[in-house]
């Protein structure tokens, strides 16, 4: 028997990277509503500028945002509502507001009465005589309190607008997610979510806008994420350290970026930097090439032919990674901690594969094909599977060559000047040789059958996460 589950959430990142996934293989039926606001101020301003349409530049945005979300292996919601289609649920539900004495008119403009929602401040803990005038609000004398917040605005000139009973104009910013989410998941549902600034006036704004209309209006759990940081500075325009998610898999796998950001707890800032990125995408590369090499030796072998059993020590290292799994998803969706129990499967696959004492051990093929499934179970629920082992682990190559800026044939040149430089016992030039590559990313490993390469962390950020630790 399976349970519904209702979440509403816009561009949360991380917070819903594996929220879906996870509620999913639990065995719950999601329905994920994520919403676009396609008009609003800072819209119409652009839309100005660039002199072009703002439904149409918004429409512009909303698809660059779904590449990156694709892109990142974010799961597609079940429903994607904007608000320049729902405008007959949005003057419904501002009419509702008013026959139920929760908002007043001025002049064609309509504003929630906060005063006549006693509850109001229950999710932020604010007080209503803590919201002075002119903090987030542009002071406006006709409100019956500062707090007043619109919930539909008279139209300016130059500006979309939609006719309305109280003349023409456009939604508020906060009524629009409120007839939105009521649209699609009613006005009691499970989840809803956003960035740790959407707490207030937002989502305050939000509940007393819904239980104005329904007076059981609930939302189970709210769950926010942190903000990003640059080198421990807040990331935005006017600090100069703004950049976009294209911009970063430029030099990044996406896949390591989504690592990097499953590797903070939601609801705390994440700290982006060089040094982070580097260290995921030396991780990731890390946990692809032990499973890709796990899966090389499993195809060497008749999975028909496999026993049933495996031994006791394999048994219980899976129970404990996949308790610790499923107790720190379970607990606000931990996911760091689950991240970091990778560590142990993944050190006895390469035990298993490559140390005397691991070929000897006994039903070490059943042993191998266990933890291959229960790591690819949970990789697939953090959204982490790639959809070929060896085909990622070529992908990660060539973004550390483009990091590097150099081409592989130029890597394998200078295995070519070291192994001639070692022959002719210039050990010198053979470790000038390995040092400039590593200090690039790029790392050489030697074994009887020659030498190959992969990426790594280059050089001096190595010297910076020690100075770090």
């Amino acid at each position: 028997m399976t349970s519904a589950i209702s979440a509403m959430l816009g561009s949360m990142l991380p917070s819903m990277f594996c929220t879906g996934r996870y509620l999913r293989h639990l065995g719950y039926q999601v329905t994920y509503v994520r919403n676009f606001t396609d008009v609003d101020d800072k819209i119409i301003a652009r839309a100005k500028e660039l002199g072009e349409d703002p439904i149409s530049l918004s429409r512009r945005y909303c698809e660059e945002f779904n590449r990156d979300m694709v892109y990142l292996h974010c799961l597609p919601p079940s429903v994607e509502p904007r608000v320049s289609d729902h405008m007959p649920q949005i003057l419904d539900m501002i009419k509702q507001i008013i026959e139920n004495g929760y908002a007043y008119i001025v002049d064609g403009d309509v504003y929630f009465s906060v005063e006549k929602f006693p509850d109001y401040g229950r999710l932020s803990g604010r007080k209503l005589e803590d919201n002075r005038a002119g903090e987030r609000v542009a002071v406006d004398s006709r409100k019956k309190h500062p707090a007043d917040f619109a919930l539909w605005k008279t139209a300016k000139e130059g500006e979309p607008f939609w006719d309305s009973p109280w003349g023409p104009g456009r939604p508020g910013w906060h009524i629009e997610c409120s007839a939105m989410s009521a649209a699609y998941l009613g006005y009691s549902f499970d989840i809803h979510g956003g960035g740790m600034d959407l707490v207030f006036p937002h989502h305050e704004n939000e509940i007393a806008q819904s239980c104005a209309v329904c007076n059981h209006s609930n939302i189970s759990y709210w769950i926010h994420n942190g903000f990003v940081t640059v080198d421990s500075e807040k990331m935005s325009k006017s600090l100069g350290n703004f950049f976009t998610i294209r911009q970063v898999i430029d030099l990044y796998h996406p896949l390591a970026l989504r690592l990097f950001l499953l590797g903070t707890h939601y609801q705390s800032p994440i700290n982006y930097s060089d040094v982070q990125l580097e260290s995921a995408s030396d991780r990731i590369f890390y946990i692809y090439q032990t499973l890709h090499d796990c899966e090389s030796a499993l195809s060497q072998h008749d999975v028909v032919t496999l026993k049933d059993t495996i031994p006791p020590d394999t048994v219980n290292s899976i129970n404990n990674f996949y308790n610790v799994f499923v107790t720190s998803m379970s607990d606000d969706l931990h996911t760091p901690v689950v991240l970091a129990a990778l560590s142990d499967p993944l050190k006895t696959i390469n035990d298993l594969l490559h140390t005397r004492k691991g070929k000897k051990q006994e039903l070490r093929i059943e042993s191998l094909a266990a933890f291959g499934k229960i790591l690819g179970n949970v990789l697939s629920t953090l959204g982490l599977m790639p959809e070929s082992y060896f085909e990622i682990l070529q992908q990660l190559r060539d973004k550390a060559l483009k990091r590097a800026k150099l081409t592989e044939d130029q890597v394998l040149q200078k295995i070519d000047e070291r192994t001639a430089a070692r022959k002719n016992k210039e050990y010198e030039r053979s470790d000038i040789i390995r040092k400039d590559l590593a200090a690039v990313g790029i790392a050489l490993m030697d074994s009887p059958d020659g030498t190959t390469w992969r990426p790594a962390v280059p050089l001096a950020i190595q010297e910076q996460q020690l100075s770090i630790t």
